[in-house]
């Protein structure tokens, strides 16, 4: 019988750790619903003691994503198990996984910890794991660089206490895959128990996605990924990478089969790198713009003649290929929901009448609207559809190379219009300081990013920003056929997040104050 590859997900933990990447409950939960379209097995929703935000994400992911079982991670202190589990407890399958480091560097200099006391908090933390479901998970972080014999000790210990599986962390991407896959396998032999074996590779040396595939060879049945490779530093392997080598090579892993859908990965790998700002290189493995382009006229010859010489990968197995389905401004609100059902995208109440307006609105501008256009509008109006502040009204810009660039926005706020005009270094900046006047909220713009949705001059630019103000750190979308336009919506979708967020702040202050 085939063995089952667990695809255990932490683009919803790790992966956000990325710099610059801030994700609200509502975007994290867009991302859980995607990957249990994708089919992964486990999803790690998040840290739930590492903030409130955080908690009430994992929270809301446990209560509703169907299908994939939902892991929170945790430390070994009795109070983080339990919050974890606080946040997972309403999850149709909940997995508490638990960490503690294990290297000298990081028992010395971050945990004051001696190797016995790391030993004893591994067996405090899984027993209490344990107590609350039978899907415990136990890591020894910066496994790589932590002496054999200890670390071994650690995972009897974590076994012994009920860990019912061991994941092995290359923390820091120091390892090599034979290395790392020998590791593997002497960890199965000398470790006694009942337990599956994971992997969690980072790339620091450009080797995550080998690594897990050399402890995958060695007998680990599960692998933690990231969507698009994200991840702390250089990130973590590739989801798309490893279940598409296991799927291509099959002969390399006999009797392995990945349960992934794997139509889904390249709209996953869209939406992800939409909602977090964070662009997929053009020649990335699997999902990136390149990975079935051909320039050479000698691949041409050969892909032409039959798409096997050059191309390994069939691109509808991937999601690559565009949707036949082509939406323009006579599309009615049936075929405009219909269409997003069929995409898997389940839009209702306030969230679709908003996309709607918006298809209908950018409809007249170009002359048709792709599948990526539509996952586009969805996921800005999505982001934009919770009570906001000030509704983005009108832009007016002027520039050039003879004038100063200048614009004038009016939002409206409570029924009642703002107006400010701007001057700036480009039209881009002038719309953004004109915004700054119009709502009061002045930040600081830490990151901008502007791609094309699709091909042509009609193309729909898709623009992300990510905005401090005051330590808050949001991510702002807008998308337009007009540049400055989708800058200047990604801009006031920021400031509303940040009005949002201090909102929530205050609410809560008020809680503590009249909370005994």
């Amino acid at each position: 019988m085939a063995e089952r590859l667990i695809i255990f997900d932490t683009t919803l933990r790790d992966g956000v750790q990325s710099p610059g990447i801030s994700l609200d409950v509502a975007e994290k939960l867009e991302i859980a619903e995607q990957l249990a379209r994708l089919g992964v097995d486990y999803i790690e929703a998040g840290f739930p003691v590492a903030s409130q935000g955080d908690f009430e994400a994992v929270e809301a992911i446990a209560q509703s994503v169907q299908g994939p079982v939902i892991a929170g991670l945790s430390r070994t202190h009795i109070a983080d198990v339990d919050r974890c589990w606080d946040a997972l407890k309403q999850a149709e399958r909940g997995r508490i996984h638990v960490f503690i480091s294990t290297s000298p560097s990081h028992m010395e200099h971050m945990l004051k910890m001696t190797p016995e006391q790391v030993i004893a908090e591994t067996r405090q933390g899984v027993a209490r794991a344990r107590e609350h479901t039978d899907d415990v998970e136990f890591s020894p972080q910066d496994a790589t660089r932590t002496p054999l014999d200890f670390m071994l000790e650690v995972l009897q210990a974590a076994v012994e206490a009920g860990a019912t599986t061991l994941n092995i962390p290359d923390t820091v991407g120091y390892g090599i895959p034979w290395d790392f896959g020998a590791l593997i396998q002497y960890i199965r032999r000398e470790v006694k128990g009942d337990y599956i074996t994971s992997t969690h590779c980072h790339n620091d040396l450009g080797l995550a996605t080998a690594n897990s595939l050399a402890g995958v060879q060695a007998g680990a049945r599960q692998v933690e990924v990231c969507v698009n490779g994200l991840g702390e530093r250089a990130g973590n392997a590739a989801l798309e990478e490893v279940v598409m080598a296991v799927r291509i090579r099959g002969d390399q892993f006999p009797g392995i089969e990945v349960g992934v859908r794997t139509e889904e990965l390249a709209r996953t790998s869209r939406l992800v790198s939409r909602l977090t700002g964070y662009p997929v290189q053009y020649n990335k493995a699997v999902v990136g713009r390149n990975a079935f382009a051909h320039e050479s006229g000698i691949h041409q010859h050969g892909v032409l003649a039959e798409r096997s010489t050059y191309e390994i990968i069939d691109a509808a197995d991937v999601g690559q290929t565009g949707s036949q389905i082509v939406l323009g401004k006579h599309s009615g609100r049936h075929a405009f929901k219909d269409t997003l059902e069929k995409m898997g995208l389940n839009v209702t109440g306030d969230a679709l009448n908003a996309a709607f307006t918006r298809f209908k609105e950018l409809a007249d501008r170009k002359v048709q609207l792709t599948e990526a256009d539509l996952e586009a509008i969805v996921a800005e109006e999505i982001g934009g559809a919770r009570a906001v502040e000030f509704v983005f009204e009108s832009l007016e810009v002027r520039g050039g190379t003879v004038a100063v660039p200048q614009a004038k926005v009016v939002v409206v706020r409570n029924g009642e219009k703002a107006e400010a005009i701007a001057e700036g270094d480009g039209m881009i900046d002038a719309a953004c300081k004109a915004i700054k006047a119009a709502t009061g909220v002045d930040g600081r713009l830490t990151d901008f990013n502007v791609s094309s949705v699709t091909g042509g001059v009609d193309a729909l630019g898709d623009v992300i920003v990510q905005l401090e103000v005051e330590g808050v750190k949001v991510t702002g979308r807008g998308v337009s056929t007009d540049v400055v336009e989708a800058s200047a919506r990604a801009y006031l979708n920021a400031v509303n997040k940040v009005v949002q967020v201090r909102a929530r702040n205050e609410a809560r202050g008020r809680m503590t104050a009249i909370t005994p």
